[in-house]
């Protein structure tokens, strides 16, 4: 987003995606109060290669040592308010020269009256006891503006084989493409990692979705857009995860397919496992699969053919389109 804010090229050129959408409203840099009014090159290492690129090559900003004092172009500490405005006239009207003071008094503020309600905030959720539940003065509606997009949940459901992870990916690359920023939540890589000391249990299975629908509802509150590919069998599960999430931030797309389908496919060899009793509690064959009674999409066959993983994901962007994700 500096980058952006200064003028500069994105470093991530993708010649074969959409053209960016428009920039947010440019940041204006901020240093705490009783910062100097220019900084030296440790001050300046902490914006980011990309202010450091715009800022110090007009600049010139020297570190000097001498009686401890701080050097700006040759120049004394005392002689930093002359070079702030020359070096404000060199950058242009791109950036705000950064300033001797910020006025952070609207967070500060905030963030008192943030402590102040924590204190009567202290609770026991669960086995935990004596927590409290912070508030940051940055919120969700901050992080959209910010990111362009509404943070969402989308929770791809279906049969082994039925495409969840296909149409994930796809996806995943098309919004990053058009702009816009979204994470996987795969059921198998999530077993990788956080989930992987649940078996395929019932109880670890419900445990296993219950996980995954509180990362994506922080995901979703941070703003982005996380699409969780997961079989999730059952519907109390899936409706678990919804109710975590206010408004209609929670978006159930069923991946229809015949079990026949499902089966020909089976990159896994898990159907032919099942069938041979080798494997016990297989979703679709010893092991019921709850289809959603009220979901926002569905995916099927159209004459007996399966859709493409650009129409499922073009059918799914209309869908973010229409319905106002794609903007803050």
């Amino acid at each position: 987003m500096i980058a952006a804010a200064l003028g500069l090229s994105s470093p991530r050129a993708l010649p074969s995606c959409s053209p960016p959408r428009a920039q947010a409203p440019e940041p204006r840099l901020c240093l705490p109060a009783g910062s100097p009014a220019v900084v030296g090159v440790e001050g300046v290492r902490g914006l980011g290669s990309a202010v450091r690129s715009r800022a110090l090559g007009p600049i010139m900003a020297v570190e000097g040592s001498r009686a401890g004092k701080g050097y700006v172009g040759g120049r004394e500490e005392g002689e930093n308010a002359a070079a702030a405005g020359v070096a404000a006239a060199r950058l242009g009207s791109e950036v705000a020269p950064v300033t001797a003071e910020c006025d952070c008094s609207a967070a500060e503020t905030a963030s008192e009256k943030a402590t102040s309600v924590n204190h009567r905030r202290v609770s026991t959720v669960g086995k935990s006891t004596n927590i409290l539940w912070h508030e940051c003065p940055v919120g969700k509606l901050e992080r959209q503006t910010l990111l362009g997009q509404k943070g969402c949940v989308i929770w791809i459901t279906g049969l082994s084989g039925s495409g969840k992870s296909t149409l994930a990916c796809a996806l995943s690359r098309e919004l990053y493409c058009k702009g816009y920023l979204s994470y996987v939540l795969d059921g198998d890589n999530v077993r990788h990692g956080l989930n992987k000391d649940l078996s395929f249990k019932p109880e670890d299975r419900a445990e296993n979705i219950r996980r995954i629908g509180e990362v994506a509802k922080l995901f979703a509150d941070a703003g982005i857009i996380c699409i969780a590919s997961l079989i999730s069998p059952y519907r109390r599960d899936r409706d678990a995860c919804r109710a975590l999430l206010p408004d209609t931030t929670f978006i159930e797309i069923f991946m229809d397919m015949p079990i026949e389908v499902c089966e020909a496919r089976d990159a896994k060899g898990l159907y032919k496992l099942a069938r041979a009793g080798k494997i016990k509690g297989f979703t679709g064959i010893d092991d019921p699969y709850e289809p959603p009674l009220n979901c926002e999409i569905v995916i099927r066959q159209k004459d007996g053919v399966c859709p493409s993983p650009a129409a499922m994901t073009e059918q799914v962007i209309m869908y973010l389109e229409s319905n106002g994700y794609l903007q803050a």
